[in-house]
């Protein structure tokens, strides 16, 4: 039998964070390889690396999470615990929060809360509560393949990211 509970990766942050992204939970793919949207069809990595003009995709997963950090950009899941068979959203369970609001409060130059995806905008939403006032909220069009936008749709939307980071839209 599977397993069905998962759990989310620690936060990647630091004291110069101003752009959080947040997902909804590791699928499959990304819990087996202990790395942030591993899945080689989920397009996360060409989407942010459009926004910051990096190829992140040639980088190694390490340098890829500094090169992020270096650009003033976060990661992290609004789903701490979940049972969910494979890995679709729509198969979440029984699951728990992480502490958004206890990870924002130590994010002095935070500017921007980006939701990859629905589920993860309806979680974290909720965890925000009335403290996501205190910022800009975006929703993405998720980066998942499920997801069936075409990508150069998805990455207009993804370019609303640059603001937050003084950088010109793509």
């Amino acid at each position: 039998m599977p397993d069905l509970d998962k759990h989310s990766f620690p936060p990647v942050t630091d004291g110069d964070t101003r752009l959080l992204i947040l997902g909804s939970l590791p699928g499959d793919a990304s819990l087996a390889a202990a790395q942030y949207y591993a899945y080689p069809q989920n397009k996360f990595w060409e989407l942010i690396g459009a926004v910051i003009d990096v190829d992140l995709r040639a980088q190694p997963y390490a340098q890829r999470l500094q090169t992020l950090l270096r650009h003033g950009i976060g990661l992290w899941d609004v789903i701490a615990q979940a049972e969910r068979k494979g890995s679709l959203d729509a198969a979440i369970r029984n699951e728990t929060r992480n502490e958004l609001l206890e990870l924002i409060a130590n994010l002095p130059k935070l500017r921007m809360v980006a939701f990859n995806g629905g589920t993860a905008a309806k979680h974290g939403l909720k965890s925000l509560g009335a403290h996501a006032d205190a910022y800009r909220i975006i929703r993405l069009p998720s980066s998942s393949p499920a997801h069936t936008l075409k990508f150069e749709q998805k990455r207009l939307a993804w370019a609303a990211l640059a603001s937050a980071l003084d950088l010109p839209a793509a």
